[in-house]
């Protein structure tokens, strides 16, 4: 199969009128077990430490849990107002707790925010069993959903991440929990938000968000902690200055104050060591592709959404783009499938690499069309 390669060179794109910082400010001392960095938008991982190695994740499990919910409430097979009878498994449940009664019904609303913000075992099951049936099913939906969404090192036993002891078969990794946390706030932002409350009352009980960078930074609008005496102290954190959004993990730090130090520090970091390049507007051509047997002979190449990228701060005149197109493309091909790669370089060095979509549908042509373009894929 060839391929047709076109080269851009983006000038000036994104240059700052301040004094840039070295683009080589060093990365901050982090005593995590694994950690990483990564920016929101593009998926770009800016740095990371032993992101592949399989943990446990403690609580950070709830953030599956949580987009499962979402994913029922959006299709509409449960409702905010819908009671759930807590089952007696479920209020035995040990670890932290939203103090829900057994036996009674508490509406989904309650049980969702009882889990995102007090992390609340006993609700997860709860929610867990009425949308799966069982905990166990409700894992298997996980697990599922996990493949899905690209999550190769992760395998969920339960809905809330709490075992007596260690759970060895309970697992992920810093990077899958990225890309986890970065799903649930593109697929699901009304359940995002409900990570910046910084507290909730139930039963008459008022408990606190556990995630001390809610108070920390006032940008910070999430995500979630975690700890177990084998997962050691974590957290997914999230941070949105401007049009940037960063998306830090740290896994086994020592206690709750690390765990919170560490992510506001890399977090600073990021912001601090790069800055944002808009490399192409939400849909903007990045070029007219040749299109084969259908009724259009070319197609628009571009992104859904405005394509900003992190570079180091200082770079963004020294970004260029390689589009790589796969050849030949034939109809039919709808609006928003892949139909190339943008390789970006910065000063050289290769910066990443994204799909880049169909900006509107071709679809087939007539037998005419379709015969004269297979002459022409004949000669190609």
């Amino acid at each position: 199969m060839r391929f047709l390669v076109l080269v851009f060179t983006l000038l000036q794109l994104g240059a700052s009128h301040a004094q840039p910082l070295p683009a080589t400010i060093p990365v901050p001392a982090v005593g995590a077990r694994a950690w990483l960095l990564m920016d929101y938008a593009t998926g770009q991982v800016l740095a990371a430490q032993d992101a592949d190695t399989r943990l446990e994740p403690a609580s950070l499990t709830k953030v599956m849990t949580t987009y499962l919910v979402a994913d029922a409430l959006a299709q509409k097979t449960i409702s905010l107002q819908q009671p759930v009878t807590v089952s007696e498994r479920a209020w035995r449940t040990q670890g932290s707790r939203s103090f829900v009664p057994v036996n009674q019904g508490v509406s989904v609303d309650d049980l969702f925010k009882g889990m995102v913000i007090q992390s609340g075992n006993d609700a997860s099951v709860a929610l867990a069993e009425a949308i799966g049936g069982s905990e166990d099913a409700f894992a298997a939906m996980m697990n599922r959903t996990a493949q899905r969404l690209g999550l190769k090192d992760t395998h969920f036993l339960n809905a809330s991440g709490y075992f007596e002891g260690p759970a060895p078969n309970h697992y992920s990794t810093a990077r899958d929990l990225a890309k986890l946390a970065a799903a649930l706030i593109r697929d699901h932002p009304e359940a995002h938000a409900l990570h910046a409350m910084k507290e909730y009352t139930y039963n008459g009980i008022r408990q606190h968000n556990r995630n001390r960078l809610l108070w920390a930074d006032p940008t910070v609008d999430g995500l979630k902690t975690g700890h177990s005496s084998a997962a050691g102290y974590c957290l997914i954190a999230t941070a949105k200055r401007g049009p940037r959004r960063l998306i830090s993990v740290v896994l086994g730090t020592a206690s709750e104050e690390a765990r919170a130090r560490d992510s506001l520090a890399l977090l600073n970091w990021g912001y601090n060591a790069f800055e944002a390049v808009k490399v192409y507007d939400k849909g903007q051509a990045i070029s007219q592709l040749r299109v084969f047997r259908g009724e259009q002979n070319l197609i628009g190449a571009g992104f859904t959404e405005d394509f900003v990228v992190s570079v180091p701060r200082g770079m963004a005149d020294k970004v260029t783009a390689q589009l790589v197109s796969k050849q030949p493309l034939i109809a039919p091909i709808a609006a928003g499938s892949p139909i190339g790669t943008l390789k970006l370089a910065v000063g050289g060095q290769p910066w990443g690499e994204y799909p880049v979509v169909a900006q509107s549908a071709v679809p087939v042509a007539g037998f005419l069309g379709r015969l004269w373009d297979d002459i022409r894929l004949f000669f190609q």
